[in-house]
């Protein structure tokens, strides 16, 4: 969807956005971490519809629960793709699964993160070219809470990133982090403010209430919150992780089963400068 000069948006029931820009809008969706064939079949089932009706030019789907019980797999990705991700990203459990790690080299749209310590499978960076704009997709992964003391400094690795990016003629620079602690999702957000389009962070499951376009223009949510099943401990069977909080017993990961929705963001950028217009959380 492009949307030129004066541009009126419906953003809440009761409330409009009025904005005077002098180049191309793009309405971008960013979807939190899908989870199970639950997350897989109802991110089917209604991310067509949602991108017809919201207009959305460009969708950010993160995969990497997307498998049974964790990781993502071949069969998991495909489904993602087919739902209408534009790019897929990834995070700590990114490559669990053999069988998806080919395509990380043979597909630049599959992302793991740039920072991750193992770093033998594909890039943490893609570029899309839209024809009238390039998009950079950045995946990061936090340091704290995380087990992955090995990983580089995403702050270092994000400023690596942004100057490829812009060398590479990026307008629009967009940037999944994965992390744990909300401090460090809200610390990385704040020093990219300005310098990129938008940053979301995914991994802890829950959306967070302070989706926002920052002071530079950057598009932020601490996190886009789970695709998957409702009734679950962030996408797991309840009685397992209780099992795990009460007893100690560590059994194996299943995916829960039941009603499922998507949560994410939805945000608007002028393609010209890159800044963000408006952002708010989004759940269907």
């Amino acid at each position: 969807m492009l949307k030129q000069l004066l541009k009126i948006t419906f953003i809440y029931s009761t409330m409009y956005y009025i904005s005077f820009v002098g180049g191309e809008i793009l309405r971008i969706l960013a979807v939190g971490d899908v989870c199970g064939d639950s997350g897989c079949n109802k991110l089917i089932s209604v991310l067509p519809k949602f991108k017809k009706e919201n207009s959305v030019d460009f969708t950010i789907v993160n995969g990497e629960n997307s498998a049974a019980s964790n990781g993502i797999s071949k069969d998991s990705a495909a489904s993602i793709i087919a739902a209408g991700a534009d790019v897929v990203t990834g995070g700590n459990h990114t490559l669990h699964r053999k069988d998806f790690r080919p395509l990380l080299d043979s597909n630049e749209f599959f992302l793991r993160p740039y920072n991750m310590p193992d770093a033998r499978f594909g890039s943490g960076y893609c570029l899309v070219d839209m024809g009238y704009t390039k998009i950079a997709v950045i995946n990061l992964l936090g340091q704290v809470y995380l087990d992955m003391h090995m990983a580089e400094n995403p702050f270092i690795c994000a400023d690596t990133l942004i100057d490829r990016a812009k060398k590479d003629g990026a307008n629009i620079i967009l940037v999944d982090f994965h992390a744990e602690a909300t401090s460090e999702k809200r610390a990385l957000g704040f020093y990219l403010d300005g310098r990129v389009s938008a940053v979301f962070g995914t991994h802890t499951h829950v959306q967070t209430n302070d989706a926002q376009v920052l002071g530079g223009g950057t598009a932020y949510i601490t996190d886009l919150g789970m695709s998957g099943a409702i009734n679950s401990v962030l996408g797991i069977e309840p009685e397992i992780i209780i099992e795990r909080f009460k007893n100690g017993e560590k059994g194996r990961f299943v995916s829960a089963e039941g009603e499922a929705q998507i949560e994410g963001m939805l945000f608007e950028v002028d393609e010209t400068n890159g800044k963000a217009l408006w952002a708010k959380a989004v759940k269907f």
